[in-house]
């Protein structure tokens, strides 16, 4: 037992810390200010893109993508006996930790990103062909929706019960539907802005100046989704 313990809280330990790496809060420290207080107020990869730009973005997503990733291999090394059903259990715990501390970093005052990019990391540890067909079943969800975070809240369900069905893995399922849980909380906002028509669309990525006219905005869209979060 006490073996188990020390498992669990070391792996959970080792993702949290790679998780609480913000590289959206860093990039925009590096730009003079900070995330948190402007765009959608989300210290992820979107609010990102929203705020900065596309290109930055995908640097912010891919850099939390791959901590969780790092988070996942580590774990499994550290611990090479925590192996059920041929997944690492320590790895998914680890990628858990990586969710939570992007989610809830304790030097930001808890409030972090969404934890998608880094749920992708952790299914990416466990198999690329797992992530890529993952990714391009999200990918098809945010455009026939055309809102983004219907893809993390899909893939909430879809990527536990795919690792339980397909790898005959049901306990690192179940590791990683806790991960999927911290994710429908924090995309519960999301849908309540799209009840009041005020979520950005996935079309943004490429036409934001429609989004700025839906918004009532007749420029570029910087006034609005450049704008500072009124607390």
């Amino acid at each position: 037992m006490k073996i188990i313990i020390n498992i669990v809280l070391g792996s959970l330990i080792i993702g949290y810390f790679f998780g609480c790496i913000n590289f959206s809060y860093i990039v925009s420290r590096i730009k003079g200010f900070d995330i948190r207080h402007y765009g959608s107020g989300n210290a992820g990869a979107s609010n990102v893109v929203i705020v900065i730009g596309k290109k930055a973005g995908l640097f912010v997503a891919l850099f939390d993508i791959f901590k969780a990733f790092l988070a996942y291999k580590l774990a499994q090394y550290l611990f090479p006996e925590a192996f059920l059903d041929g997944i690492s259990c320590a790895g998914m715990i680890a990628g858990v930790g990586a969710v939570l501390g992007h989610i809830f970093p304790f030097y930001l005052g808890f409030k972090g990103g969404k934890g998608l990019a880094c749920y992708g990391g952790t299914i990416l540890a466990i198999d690329v062909r797992l992530f890529l067909v993952l990714f391009v079943v999200a990918l098809f969800i945010a455009v026939i929706t055309d809102y983004i975070c219907f893809a993390p809240i899909t893939m909430s369900f879809i990527a536990p019960l795919t690792v339980g069905v397909v790898y005959h893995a049901w306990i690192p399922a179940g590791i990683l539907g806790i991960a999927g849980v911290a994710l429908l909380y924090k995309h519960a906002q999301n849908i309540a802005r799209i009840r009041s028509g005020s979520e950005l669309r996935f079309h943004f990525l490429w036409r934001r100046q429609d989004e700025s006219e839906r918004f009532g905005i007749v420029d570029d869209g910087k006034e609005i989704f450049n704008r500072e979060v009124t607390k």
